[in-house]
């Protein structure tokens, strides 16, 4: 099944109630326009696989300051290379268009990704102690 000029969208209202929490309404909106591109790709996915964000470019271009905080995000299939799709998401407030998101997601496999995390959970991290 094709995802070329398919589209998946999704509304929820993030509005911070003070200016302490923007960063979380930022992260909301990176979570539900990712979100978009997931649902999107919910379809062409076998049983036993998944899809990971591995790229996300996110640009404001308009700010959502004095907005109501109810967002709608538009997600649209652009390419496929391999296991790699790539997405342009769209979010909307009242006023219209907020902010662009370009999105690379990978086809993973769960037992893959599962062995993996076993093997990685046996080494030593590689985080520094701060």
């Amino acid at each position: 099944m094709s995802l070329m000029g398919k589209t998946a969208a999704g509304r929820e209202r993030i509005a911070p109630p003070d200016a302490a929490a923007a960063g979380l309404a930022a992260s909301r909106l990176c979570e539900l326009m990712e979100l978009a591109a997931a649902r999107l790709m919910r379809p062409r996915l076998h049983p036993g696989e998944s899809s990971v964000a591995v790229i996300m470019n996110l640009r404001y271009v308009a700010s959502p300051a004095g907005s109501r905080g109810l967002v709608r995000v538009s997600a649209s299939h652009h390419s496929i290379a391999g296991r790699l799709h790539h997405f342009i998401v769209n979010a909307f407030d009242e006023r219209g268009l907020i902010a662009v998101s370009e999105q690379t997601r990978a086809v993973v496999s769960g037992r893959r990704l599962e062995a993996i995390a076993r093997r990685r959970a046996g080494r030593v991290s590689m985080l520094l102690e701060v």
